[in-house]
C-alpha cells in the first residue's frame, strides 16, 4: 500500500519492550508513554469479541478491558481485574475455541484464568526460566510456552492432540536470527532450521500456515510459506524502523482484491499496512478456505470439563459472511441477551470487508494505549492525530547542521573511551578542549573562532601526566580548565587569551584530597571559586579554588556515584548512584543527605539535572531491562518516588541531559547515539511534551551546549550546540519556525541569566550568603518584539493561481496554441527561399554540360 493507505500517529514515549501493537475486528491498539506501575507489557484481543481487550502490566495484573463502539467514552477503569501475580505480568493469549479462557505468563508460572468468573482455573508447574511468550494451538488442546528452555503443555492426556510442527525463533551466539521447524512428537532435534540475518531484536511468529518474520527496530520483513523443503524467502523492505508488527484479521481482508496477508507495521510516528495479494481478480475459493468463525464453540466451564468442541468455520466470501459476534461475557446479562444474534444466518450486506477507515482521532485508555476505530467500506486513509492534552510551541523544533565553513575538521587520535560519567569533551563560547589517546592524558583545545581544516602536524595540547576521568570549564573564567585524573588529583591550567601556541606541561594548581579515582567535576552556578567532585571513595568534595584546598567533604554514598548537580539557586546538590537512590544535599548545613528516594533500577549509569526553576528534578537512567528511561521527582517530596516516568528506547548509552532554564526545554543524547530527544517540561500532568527530535546520518561521539548569548535571535534559534564526531566539530542550531521572522520572539527569548559573571565569591558563599545572577535581554536594537507588533502588519494569506494567471477556456488555450505554430512557421504568401535565387543563363548551362 501506499502512504495513503498509513495511520499518522503520536510518538510520545513510545517503549520498546514487549508487544506495542493489537489488532482487532474493529480496534487498532498501540501503546504510548506511561508511568512505572503502568508499562503494558503484552496485550490481545478476543477473537470472538471485537471489543474485549486483555492487558498484561508491571503492576503484575491482567487488565480486561470492554470497549465502547466508536464515539463513545472509553472506561476509566477496567471492567476485570485478575491478580495479582508474584511478579511482573510479560505474556498473555486468549482462547481460541472457548469464550472467557485466557493465559498468563508471569515469572516462571503460566496461569489459565476464566476471565467471567474471574478465577484462576489452573497454575501450570514452574519453569526453568522466566516465561518469555505462551501460545495455544488452533484447536485449544495445547498450550505452548518458550523461555530458554521451550516446553508444550497438553492440559488432559485423555484428549491429546499432536500439534505436528512448531515454530521456534532461537537467537545464535553471534546474533544471527534462525528460524527451527520442530515436530512435536520428536523433540530431540528439529526438521528443518535456516539463518534469516543477523540482528539484535528476535524474529516473530504472526500466523500458524503463514511466517511473518519480523524484529523490533529492523527494516526487513521476511515471508515464507511453511514448508519441510528449503523455503523460498521473500523480504519486504519498509521505509522506517519496525516498533511492533500486528496481523490483520482474515475478515478483515480485501478478499475482492485478492488480498491474502495483511500486516501494520508499528514506527515512531505511523502505522503502515503491508499487503500481500496475489495477482488475480474476483474472489477464488482456492485462494480464501474457510476460516474460523467469530463463535465460541464452548464456555470457559465447558472447556475445562473436556468439551472439545470445534469452531464453527465462515466463508470469506463476502457475499457469505456472517454477521458481527456474541457480545462479551464481561456485559449484563439482559444486555448480552438483546444484543445477541439469532439462529439463523444473517448474510453480511457491507462490501469490501478489507480496509476500513481510522477515526479522526484516538482515544487513550487508562493513560498507556491509544484506540484507533476501525469503520467498514473505506480505505485506510491518513488521519493526523493530535495527542490529548497540551502541547508545547517547540514541538516543531528544527535542528540543523550549519555550513561547513563553521566546522572544525581533520580530527585525529581521538580518546573515545572515557568514563560514562564524563560528556566525552567539554566546550564554552570560545574553545573546546578534547582528550586525546595518546599517553599521557593529552588535552586538544580548539578556538571556535577559528573553523577550518586542522593541519596535518600535531596540535600545541595539555599534558596532564595522567589519564582523564573528567574535565571542566570554568564559567566565570573562559581560560581556566579543571582536569579530573584517575590518580584522585584535579589540576587547574590556564589557557592563554589567543589559544594554545605551545605543549603546556605545569598546571596552575593541584588539588588533593580524594584516595581513590575521581568520576566527575562540576563548577558552582552562582559562586566563583567553587568546584565539586565526586569520585570512588564515595565522597562527594567541594573545593574552594581560590584558597587551593576542600572546603566541604558529603557522605552517605554506598555505591558508585553516577552524577551529581547544583540546583539553580546553588543552595542544593542532587546526586543519584548505582545503589538506585537519589540524594538532595544541602551542604552547607550538613554532610549527610537531607533527602533520599528510590531511583533508577538499572546499574548501567544515570544524569540527573535540575529542572522547573529548581522545583523538580529529572533523572535519566535505566530500567531492569537495560530499557532508557526518564524519571521526573518533586525536589520537595523526594521520598515519594517519581512523579512520572517516560520509556524511551534500548541503548547502551546513558542520556545525558541538557535543559535550558529559560525555556524549560530538555535535550537527551547519549555518546554514540544518532538522535537528540527534545521535551519541554511542565510541573503538570503529562509533564513531558515531545518536540521534534534532531537526527545525524552518524554516531556522534559527544554533544554539548553552549550559553545563550551564542544563538541567533534573527533566525529563531533558541539553542546551540555542538557536535563532536569521528573527525570533526560541528555546530547545530535548533530553531523553531516562525512567520514574522522580522519581529523578535520575545515569548521564545525571556530576559536571560548572565551565567558567565559571578553572584558572589567563594567565602561569601561559604558563610552562608546567597546571590542570583542579572537578567539580560536578547533583544536587539533594531529589532521589535512581536508582541509589540503592530495590528496592521499585512499577514500572509494563500493567493489562488488565478490572481496571478487569468482563468482561460479550453478554447481560448486551442486559438492561442495554433496562433503560436503558425507564427513559428511563418506567413504563406511570404516567397520562398529558392524564388530569390538567380539562375544560370541557357546559353552558359550548355556550354558547361558540353564542356
Amino acid at each position: 500500500m501506499g502512504r495513503e493507505g498509513w495511520i499518522f500517529r503520536s510518538s510520545r514515549g513510545l517503549p520498546t519492550a514487549g508487544k506495542q501493537m493489537a489488532l482487532g475486528e474493529a480496534l487498532i491498539i498501540t501503546v504510548v508513554g506511561q508511568g512505572a506501575s503502568d508499562v503494558v507489557t503484552d496485550l490481545d484481543f478476543s477473537p470472538f469479541d471485537p471489543l474485549l481487550l486483555a492487558t498484561s502490566s508491571a503492576d503484575r495484573t491482567v487488565k480486561v478491558w470492554h470497549l465502547p463502539e466508536s464515539g463513545q467514552d472509553l472506561p476509566s477503569c477496567p471492567g476485570v481485574t485478575l491478580g495479582p501475580e508474584g511478579c511482573q505480568v510479560d505474556a498473555l493469549q486468549f482462547h481460541p475455541t472457548a469464550a472467557g479462557v485466557l493465559v498468563s505468563g508471569a515469572g516462571r508460572v503460566a496461569k489459565i484464568w476464566d476471565v467471567a468468573q474471574q478465577k484462576a482455573l489452573t497454575a501450570l508447574d514452574p519453569h526453568g526460566d522466566l516465561i518469555q511468550s505462551v501460545a495455544w494451538k488452533q484447536d485449544g488442546a495445547f498450550l505452548g510456552t518458550s523461555c530458554k528452555e521451550v516446553q508444550l503443555v497438553t492440559l488432559d492426556p485423555a484428549r491429546m492432540c499432536v500439534y505436528n510442527q512448531v515454530c521456534l525463533f532461537p537467537l545464535l551466539q553471534v546474533r544471527e536470527r534462525e528460524v527451527k521447524l520442530w515436530d512435536t512428537r520428536k523433540f530431540s532435534s528439529s526438521l528443518i532450521s535456516f539463518v534469516l540475518d543477523t540482528s539484535s531484536g528476535p524474529p516473530g511468529l504472526a500466523s500458524p500456515t503463514r511466517l511473518q518474520v519480523r524484529g523490533s527496530a529492523f527494516r526487513s520483513r521476511h515471508g515464507l510459506e511453511l514448508h519441510l523443503c528449503s523455503p523460498l524467502v521473500t523480504q519486504c523492505l519498509t521505509e522506517g524502523k519496525s516498533k511492533g508488527a500486528a496481523l490483520v484479521p482474515k475478515l478483515a481482508l480485501d478478499v475482492m482484491s485478492c488480498e491474502v496477508l495483511r500486516v501494520l507495521q508499528l514506527t515512531d510516528g505511523f502505522i503502515v499496512p503491508i499487503s500481500y495479494t496475489v495477482p488475480r481478480k474476483e474472489f477464488h475459493e482456492d485462494l480464501f478456505p474457510d476460516s474460523s468463525g467469530p463463535v465460541p464453540a464452548s464456555s470457559a466451564q465447558g472447556w475445562w470439563a473436556g468439551d472439545n468442541k470445534q469452531v464453527e468455520k465462515v466463508s470469506l466470501n463476502p457475499a457469505r459472511r456472517p454477521r458481527q459476534p456474541l457480545p462479551s461475557c464481561l456485559m449484563p446479562r439482559a444486555q448480552r441477551e438483546e444484543l445477541a444474534p439469532p439462529d439463523t444466518e444473517q448474510p453480511n450486506t457491507r462490501p469490501g470487508a478489507a480496509n476500513r477507515s481510522v477515526s479522526a482521532e484516538p482515544s487513550r485508555v487508562g493513560g498507556t494505549l491509544l484506540v484507533w476505530a476501525l469503520g467498514w467500506g473505506k480505505p485506510l486513509t491518513p488521519s493526523l492525530l493530535s495527542p490529548p492534552g497540551p502541547s508545547s510551541k517547540f514541538r516543531h523544533t528544527l535542528g540543523t547542521l550549519l555550513p561547513r565553513s563553521t566546522h572544525i575538521t581533520n580530527l585525529k587520535g581521538l580518546n573515545l573511551t572515557t568514563p560514562g560519567e564524563s560528556d566525552g569533551f567539554c566546550a564554552n563560547q570560545h574553545r573546546v578542549a578534547i582528550p586525546l589517546l595518546s599517553a599521557g592524558g593529552q588535552v586538544a583545545i580548539l578556538e571556535l573562532s577559528k573553523p577550518g581544516r586542522l593541519p596535518d602536524t600535531a596540535v600545541p595540547t595539555i599534558e596532564n601526566g595522567t589519564p582523564i576521568a573528567d574535565l571542566c570549564w570554568d564559567p566565570f573564567d573562559p581560560q581556566r580548565l579543571a582536569i579530573a585524573g584517575e590518580d584522585a588529583k584535579i589540576r587547574l591550567w590556564r589557557i592563554p587569551p589567543g589559544g594554545l601556541q605551545e605543549t603546556l606541561l605545569e598546571p596552575n594548581a593541584v588539588l588533593r584530597g580524594h584516595t581513590e579515582k575521581i568520576y566527575s567535576i562540576r563548577f558552582h552556578p552562582l559562586a566563583a571559586d567553587i568546584l565539586t567532585s565526586s569520585s570512588y571513595d564515595m565522597s562527594v568534595r567541594i573545593w574552594d579554588l581560590q584558597a587551593g584546598r576542600e572546603a566541604l567533604c558529603l557522605r552517605g554514598h554506598r555505591d558508585q556515584i553516577f552524577s551529581l548537580a547544583w540546583s539553580p539557586d546553588g543552595r542544593k546538590l542532587a546526586t543519584v548512584s548505582k545503589d538506585g537512590r537519589v540524594r538532595i544535599y544541602t551542604p552547607r548545613r550538613s554532610p549527610e543527605p537531607e533527602q533520599e528516594g528510590p531511583g533508577p533500577e538499572g546499574g548501567r549509569g544515570a544524569r540527573l539535572v535540575w529542572v522547573c526553576g529548581g522545583h523538580h528534578l529529572l533523572v535519566s537512567g535505566f530500567d531492569s531491562r537495560s530499557e532508557r528511561q526518564l524519571y521526573l521527582y518533586d525536589a520537595a517530596a523526594l521520598t515519594a518516588g517519581p512523579l512520572s516516568v517516560l520509556s524511551l528506547d534500548v541503548a547502551p548509552s546513558t542520556l545525558i541531559p541538557f535543559y535550558d532554564q529559560d525555556t524549560s526545554v530538555v535535550f537527551l543524547t547519549g555518546k554514540g547515539d544518532t538522535r537528540v530527544f527534545v521535551y519541554e517540561l511542565i510541573p503538570e500532568a503529562p509533564f513531558f511534551l515531545e518536540c521534534n527530535s534532531f537526527m545525524s546520518s552518524d554516531p556522534h561521539k559527544g554533544f554539548l551546549f553552549l550559553p545563550k548569548t551564542e544563538c541567533d535571535v534573527r533566525e529563531v534559534e533558541f539553542a546551540r550546540a555542538v557536535r563532536l564526531r569521528q573527525s570533526s566539530i560541528e555546530p547545530v542550531a535548533f530553531r523553531v519556525p516562525r512567520i514574522k521572522k522580522e519581529f523578535f520572539q520575545d515569548d521564545i527569548y525571556p530576559p536571560t541569566a548572565v551565567c558567565w559573571e559571578p553572584a558572589l565569591p567563594a567565602t561569601a558563599w561559604l558563610v552562608g550568603s546567597d546571590g542570583q545572577h542579572r537578567k539580560l535581554s536578547l533583544q536587539p536594537k533594531d529589532m521589535t518584539p512581536v508582541s509589540a507588533a503592530p495590528q496592521d502588519v499585512p499577514l500572509r494569506k494563500f493567493v489562488p493561481a488565478s490572481h496571478y494567471l487569468e482563468e482561460k477556456s479550453d478554447e481560448q488555450k486551442k486559438e492561442e496554441l495554433l496562433s503560436a505554430m503558425v507564427a513559428k512557421l511563418g506567413n504563406r504568401d511570404d516567397p520562398l527561399p529558392q524564388d530569390s535565387f538567380e539562375g544560370v543563363d541557357e546559353a552558359e548551362w550548355v556550354g558547361l554540360r558540353r564542356g
